[in-house]
């Protein structure tokens, strides 16, 4: 089991405190948003830079933009470990995930919740890592969509049927309540935002993540 928690939902005037807080985690889960590919403007290059350079951990960057292929090059120079695409986002999903492996990153594919699941089916070979959404794309604080669970238990299915020891990410309403239920459908990697950085703090999020786990 690994732990993403999401910078999306930290405190960007201390930032390099709120990494801090979470080097216990696995991974440190980058939301970057376009204003185009979904609703929402949020961070581009310069924080994943910033957030490179104070800390160490994995850093698993989730690109919710139009023509992720413009900007493969750029993440990867700013620090990001892992690249993931959203399959909607480009016409040529197998050369974006080939790019990034070129890149010497591990390459991940996603999808919106309303997307058929078949849509990753051509890549699933050749992934490092799957992420299922569990929220539609663009804001943090939504609530968990219940039928993500069949979804997880599908992509765990193939990607087993597969032979892949690729990760499976789910990200979207992952509270300490819903987690064990996530983890049993087949996920192994948990993306979580409001319930790591709440009023009591990342560290304090976090251990109610792990006491659900155990």
């Amino acid at each position: 089991m690994k732990l993403a928690p999401s910078i999306l939902s930290c405190d960007f005037a201390r930032l390099g405190e709120e990494l801090q807080a979470i080097e216990s985690a696995d991974w440190a889960h980058v939301d970057v948003m376009d204003g185009m590919f979904v609703p929402n403007i949020s961070f581009g290059l310069p924080i994943l830079a910033a957030a490179r350079r104070v800390s160490s951990l994995y850093m698993d960057v989730h690109l919710m933009i139009e023509q992720p292929e413009r900007y493969l090059k750029a993440f990867a120079d700013a620090g990001a470990d892992g690249l993931t695409v959203q399959v909607e986002s480009t016409r040529h999903i197998h050369r974006a995930v080939q790019q990034v492996k070129e890149l010497g990153k591990r390459a991940g594919v996603t999808l919106n919740p309303g997307t058929p699941l078949d849509m990753i089916k051509p890549v699933l070979g050749d992934v490092d890592l799957v992420l299922v959404m569990s929220v539609n794309p663009g804001f943090g604080g939504q609530k968990f969509i219940p039928d993500s669970l069949e979804r997880i238990r599908t992509v765990r299915r193939w990607l087993d049927e597969l032979g892949s020891g690729a990760d499976l990410q789910v990200d979207g309403g992952v509270t300490a309540e819903n987690a064990r239920a996530v983890v049993e459908a087949g996920a192994n990697v948990l993306v979580a935002g409001s319930a790591v950085y709440g009023p009591d703090g990342a560290g304090a999020g976090l251990q109610r993540l792990r006491e659900a786990l155990q």
